[in-house]
């Protein structure tokens, strides 16, 4: 959370891939929210590139209708003229060099209608074969050679492994510095996920507590009960690995182990971020099936009604050893975070939808008055970040009467507040101000990578034996549950639709905290 507020400038945005599913889903209603807060310079201008020759008044259309059906706030016709007034399109064959001097000449219109100072920002909403392309395109065009501020957001995946992705770094690097390149991962956006640094920093409670010494296990979880859907084609190259682990679920761990930075600012944080990745513990080729599990749904029954499995969904093999289920037990290999397990599960159709990150702090000793039994659950931090969002902290406590009955109890917070930007409308106000703080550093990117490589390339090399079915609307695979109990630890229960699950003894326990 940077200290600094930088100052709001007046730019152009180019979308490459404005008449596609991101930007009707997330783009066109995160400029929205932020013009309508004014969080956005009164002097900007948007161009929707695309390949389909559609008019401008088709093009503001289809932004009206993406507001209406995706914005979290309901469109005003008080303002709306203004702010549609500032979106024009240019439909272009990126492939095409040549065709970027009709785009250049639309940008330097537009400088001078709306009084630009030459700041550009472009989006590229589109497929990760063609981002090497058009950043090259860009250069060869002249647009990036501007008196003000450039800057490139890009979408993940990027790169599929780590000789990929330094490929296609070093061929935007050609066109873009490190800090012009915005490198988004929209997890980094999502309020709780913002909210580590300051539950972490802000609170003498929880930092002389945040090692080893007292912490007996974390649990990273980002489960779907959807399939794949229109992803297949993707996913089925992709899988779980690739998709969610290598971005997500590591940014979600770096977040919760990285050291205090020297200040709030980019650099610093990003700095300790990338010194986790560097202390997470690569894995070897004989270690893959020991401390990773892999796992494909099969068809089940999800919220009443029957699924299929996943080789039977449209447009994948039938034949297919995808994972769409990964868990593993990490570790990190520092003074700080020596010997505390890392437990991570992803997947889809599964049980419910929901992320969150444990903290289990150690147990209090077994002959102890009141754990004489061992039933005295431990305390633990829920940081809830999807679909609910929110904070518990689990607590024990002496139940209300006359016995001497020890309960668990939760301190809860619970960010109900209707109408909260979402991640991308955050992200997107993050990239126009400059501010980098959330966005993945290429050092990130490629340490992820060289983790995740050794693993996907054992997987790649094995058959059918090592991959775990498990019926949709579970929590995955036996293997997953086994991978902690051979620690003596179990996966908690996701909290979600405003209950924690706690177990104590061999009882499950429903503390009401959020509705």
């Amino acid at each position: 959370m940077p200290s600094h507020q930088p100052q709001v400038e007046p730019f152009v945005m180019v979308i490459f891939g404005a008449t596609g599913d991101l930007a009707r889903r997330k783009l066109f209603p995160a400029l929205y929210g932020l013009f309508r807060d004014k969080k956005l310079h009164e002097r900007f201008a948007v161009i929707g590139i695309g390949r389909r020759p559609i008019t401008m008044d088709e093009f503001r259309d289809t932004v009206r209708k993406a507001i209406d059906e995706h914005s979290r706030l309901e469109r005003e016709e008080a303002g709306w003229a203004d702010f549609v007034a500032r979106f024009y399109y240019q439909p272009l064959n990126v492939k095409d060099v040549s065709a970027y001097a009709q785009l250049g000449g639309l940008m330097e219109r537009l400088e001078n209608e709306w009084n630009l100072p030459g700041n550009r920002f472009f989006y590229l909403a589109m497929a990760p074969d063609l981002f090497g392309t058009v950043s090259t395109n860009l250069k060869a065009s002249g647009l990036t050679e501007t008196t003000g501020w450039k800057r490139l957001i890009i979408e993940k995946p990027f790169g599929e492994d780590y000789e990929s992705a330094k490929a296609l770094n070093d061929q935007i690097r050609q066109t873009f510095a490190e800090e012009e390149i915005y490198r988004i991962d929209h997890y980094l956006g999502k309020e709780m996920i913002q909210n580590i640094e300051v539950i972490r920093f802000a609170n003498s409670l929880f930092e002389p507590l945040w090692n080893n010494r007292y912490i007996d296990n974390i649990q990273i979880t980002a489960s779907e009960t959807v399939g794949v859907e229109e992803r297949a084609a993707y996913y089925d190259k992709a899988g779980a690995l690739r998709d969610m682990v290598q971005n997500h679920i590591l940014q979600m761990i770096m977040m919760v182990a990285m050291e205090p930075p020297s200040r709030l600012v980019p650099e610093a944080i990003h700095a300790e971020k990338v010194k986790v990745l560097r202390s997470l513990r690569r894995l070897t080729k004989d270690e893959v099936n020991q401390y990773m599990v892999r796992g494909q749904y099969q068809a089940g029954v999800l919220d009443g009604r029957p699924v299929p499995g996943y080789r039977e969904e449209e447009n994948v093999d039938p034949h297919s050893l995808t994972e769409t289920f990964v868990a593993g037990e990490l570790y990190v290999d520092n003074f700080r975070w020596s010997g505390v397990p890392f437990y991570i599960r992803t997947g889809k159709r599964m049980a419910q939808k929901s992320t969150e990150i444990v903290i289990q702090f150690k147990e209090m000793p077994k002959n102890l008055y009141f754990n004489k039994n061992g039933d005295l659950g431990p305390n633990l931090l829920v940081i809830s970040i999807n679909p609910v969002e929110g904070l518990h902290f689990v607590l024990n406590a002496k139940k209300p009467g006359a016995d001497n009955d020890v309960v668990p109890i939760a301190m809860a917070f619970c960010n109900d507040r209707g109408g909260s930007p979402e991640a991308y409308e955050r992200l997107i106000g993050d990239a126009i101000k400059g501010d980098m703080t959330f966005f993945t550093h290429w050092d990130e990117v490629s340490l992820a990578w060289k983790f995740i490589d050794p693993i996907r390339r054992a997987w790649d090399q094995q058959d059918e034996s090592t991959l775990h079915p498990y019926r949709a609307g579970t929590w995955g695979p036996d293997a997953a549950h086994q991978l902690l109990s051979r620690r003596g630890a179990r996966w908690w229960p996701s909290r979600n639709q405003g209950t924690m699950p706690v177990i104590q003894g061999n009882q499950a326990i429903e503390i009401i905290t959020c509705k």
